[in-house]
Order: C-alpha cells, then sequence, then structure tokens
C-alpha cells in the first residue's frame, strides 16, 4: 500500500493548489505556517501519527516523536482509563488544544484513514498482535521490544510486514546509539582479526507459571481486563499486572534472556554480519546459554562477569583483539594501540530519539529502518530458542532455515503458544 507521501509530494501539492486559484476571482489567503515556511512543517508532509498502550516507556517514546516537527500524534488507545487520560494531556499541552482522541480498542484507532503509524508500547504479551493488526490495516509501526512471545510469533510479526509492505522499526535502539556502532565498525574493519566470541548481556532467564491472587474486577472504563490479558490465557484480575508487575510471569513475560537479550544479541547478531540467521547451537551452562553459529563464531548469553560499562552491554572478540561497550557510552578495548582511535559517546544507550528519526525518515522515503521486522525476527529467534534449551536444560540444534529445532518433538512444541479467541496471527 503507498503511502501518501510517495502519492502526493509538497512540491505537487503546490501545483495543484497554485492551479486551482487561478481559475478562482477571490483572494485566496494561505498561512506560511500552512506552506511549511518559517520553520513549520506543511500538513501534506506530517507523518499522522496513534499510540497504543504508553505506559513509562511508551511515554518517553512519545515526548521524543512530539519533539519532531513532521510529526502530528492525534489519538491514544489504551485498556486503562488513567493512561488514556495521560496521555491525551501530554499531548494536548504539547499543541495547546485537546484534539488528542482517545481509544477503547485498537480497531477503532487503526480504523482512522487519516492516520498513517502507530506507536506501540503495550506489555510484551501484545507487541505482535498490535504490530499485526497495524499492519493489516496499512499503518507503519514503531513497536518497543521484545517483538515477539515466542518463535511462532517471530515469523507471523516478519511475515506481516512484508505482506503488506510497512516501515516496521522494532525499538532496538541501540542500532542507532553511537558507541554501539563504533564497536560494530571496528570489528568490520578487521582490527580485531578474525570474529571468535561475541557476548551479549542477558538477565536471569526465569520466569514464573505461577498467578497473583484474585481481586475485585474493576470497571471496563478503569482497566478492560479481558481486553489488557489480549491473545494472553485467560488469569484472574490482580491490579499489580496492570501497574507494571506483569514481568516473570510466564504468560506475560519471555523471560530475562528476551528482555534485554533482544536488544544485545540483536548487536551480536549484527557484529557477526548474520542479521539473516541464528545461531544453529543453543547449550545452557547455569544461568548462561552458549550458542554456535554456522560460521563457527560462539554467541555468549550470560548476565555475570561484565566491566560495568552499563547495561545491556557487549563484548566482541576477535583473534588479535576486542571491545566492550554498553550503555554508559564507555568503551573498552585491547589492544591499547587502538585506544586513540576511540571517539567520546555522551549518548545513552537508552535514547530513542535518533531511532525514531531513523524510523520516520524512513516512512517518508520507504526505505528499510535499521531494525526492520527481518532483522527483529532472527535475533528474537535466537532468544527464544536459548530460553527453550534454558527451561530444558539440554543442548539443542537448530535449523534457522526451517525454524525448528532437529530431531526434539517438546523443544518444537515450545516455539509457540496457545493464543486466546478472537485473536489470531
Amino acid at each position: 500500500m503507498a503511502s501518501r507521501f510517495q502519492l502526493l509530494s509538497r512540491r505537487r501539492l503546490l501545483q495543484v493548489t497554485t492551479s486551482l486559484a487561478a481559475g478562482c476571482t477571490l483572494p485566496t489567503l494561505i498561512p506560511a505556517r500552512a506552506l511549511g515556511r518559517d520553520g513549520a512543517v506543511a500538513p501534506s508532509e506530517r507523518i499522522v501519527v496513534g499510540g497504543f498502550g504508553l505506559g513509562p516507556r511508551g511515554e518517553h517514546d512519545l515526548r521524543d516523536m512530539l519533539d519532531e516537527p513532521d510529526v502530528q500524534f492525534v489519538a491514544i488507545c489504551d485498556a486503562r482509563g488513567e493512561r488514556r487520560q495521560a496521555i491525551k494531556r501530554i499531548v494536548d499541552t504539547k499543541y495547546g488544544n485537546q484534539d488528542c482522541a482517545m481509544y477503547h480498542h485498537p480497531l477503532e484507532l487503526l480504523d482512522r484513514k487519516d492516520i498513517d503509524a502507530v506507536l506501540i508500547a503495550t506489555g510484551d504479551r501484545w507487541h505482535t498482535m498490535a504490530s499485526i493488526l497495524a499492519a493489516r490495516a496499512g499503518k507503519d509501526i514503531y513497536c518497543e521490544k521484545p517483538c515477539s512471545m515466542t518463535i511462532a510469533e517471530s515469523r507471523a510479526l516478519a511475515d506481516n510486514i512484508r505482506r503488506h509492505s510497512c516501515v516496521y522499526q522494532a525499538g532496538t535502539q541501540r542500532r542507532n546509539i553511537g558507541n554501539f556502532i563504533f564497536a560494530v565498525e571496528l570489528v568490520y574493519s578487521g582490527k580485531l582479526g578474525k570474529l571468535k566470541t561475541v557476548h551479549a548481556n542477558t538477565l536471569h532467564p526465569a520466569t514464573t507459571h505461577e498467578w497473583l491472587p484474585a481481586e475485585p474486577l474493576p470497571s471496563k472504563e478503569e482497566v478492560d481486563w479481558d481486553l489488557w490479558l489480549g491473545p494472553s490465557p485467560w488469569r484472574p484480575y490482580n491490579s499489580r499486572y496492570v501497574r507494571g508487575g506483569w514481568r516473570n510471569f510466564f504468560d506475560f513475560h519471555g523471560g530475562g534472556i528476551l528482555e534485554w537479550g533482544s536488544h544485545t544479541v540483536d548487536l551480536c547478531q549484527w557484529a557477526n554480519k548474520a542479521d539473516d540467521t541464528t545461531p544453529i547451537e543453543y547449550e545452557p551452562v547455569g544461568n548462561h546459554v552458549h550458542c554456535t553459529y554456522a560460521n563457527g563464531v560462539q554467541l555468549i548469553m550470560r548476565d555475570t562477569g561484565w566491566m560495568g560499562l552499563g547495561t545491556c552491554s557487549v563484548r566482541f572478540e576477535g583473534e588479535e583483539g576486542w571491545i566492550e561497550t554498553g550503555d554508559s557510552g564507555k568503551i573498552a578495548v585491547w589492544p591499547e594501540s587502538l585506544r586513540g582511535e576511540v571517539p567520546v559517546f555522551t549518548e545513552p544507550g537508552t535514547s530513542p530519539k535518533r531511532h525514531i528519526r531513523d524510523f520516520l525518515n524512513c516512512v517518508k522515503t520507504r526505505a528499510l529502518p535499521a531494525s526492520n521486522a527481518d532483522v527483529a525476527c532472527q535475533s528474537h529467534i535466537a532468544c527464544h530458542a536459548a530460553y527453550i534449551a534454558w527451561q530444558l536444560g539440554r543442548k539443542l540444534v537448530f535449523d534457522p532455515k526451517k525454524e525448528e529445532f532437529v530431531g526434539d518433538d517438546e523443544a518444537n512444541r515450545m516455539r509457540s503458544r496457545a493464543i486466546r479467541d478472537p485473536w489470531h496471527l
């Protein structure tokens, strides 16, 4: 589906406007702002955005989007009334009006023809489903990570994005952060020698299958519990879930490997030039998982032994040197002769600003953003496969082309989860 940025350029719009005005006897006064003058962006070039489930991280993304002059945020959808109101206040304050619409159900927002793109920052359980619904509605998508809960969801997401020709940016913003870019480019330069091992900073893998005790259901206006659960299994309502306490519960969360690995394994895949594949072996070692790619490079997912350079650290080791960096922007490197080549980076790894700008540019050009759906699919599959190996406590062999485990029916059954009606991939 072609975007309106392909169909009608600003220059063409002005040509049409001029031609129409030539046949009119009355003077037409057009404000400079409407024409994109005085530093403003003309309405024809603004990207109209709506949002789903914008909690603390989503609010951070939203504020950075609102700073972009070519974004017009117009609507929020959330199962929680207080979040709908909170986002509306932020948006209306920014624009000095009361125009931000509030929606209860995702399909209500997606039915708006004026919306070009959506910002999705729900809990993990909704990321794939909301993205697929948006893709089917012809919207471009910026979706926070993790982008999927299973291997099957990862594949369904990538296939739907391709089928509907949408621009998709996973919220793995470190692909647009300077120190991580430098680390990958140093690997590519060959100055570390042949790449041997990549290390991804992950969290403790475990989740629990227990439930929180039931509490009385609030009104649907306060929290629509059925909608909050979405594709997840039915569970009794507990207010802790909706206050952000859903993490580490298996029904709603993919575990600590996926939580940070969606960022750090993604960077390791990038450094290994493996964006179109995954490791072929996964072996749990305590709370770590040691993986091997077909090209012989090892990927180690671990939650300990880091140098203290910030959260979501990565380390790339070659035959002649290594580099390690994290969210602080600081870089450690060896051999010492490389230290003089390391720039100073001050942008924190948690900032989505450059990543959002990359997405917006691609909405207009229809180019692939840094963390497109195919890239995200492969890195998430690697994380899911590692978590399955850790849960089963045994080494697994994986076929990246078939996206299935070799000779292990139990592991293969864990590639997907049941999805509750009426939702489907």
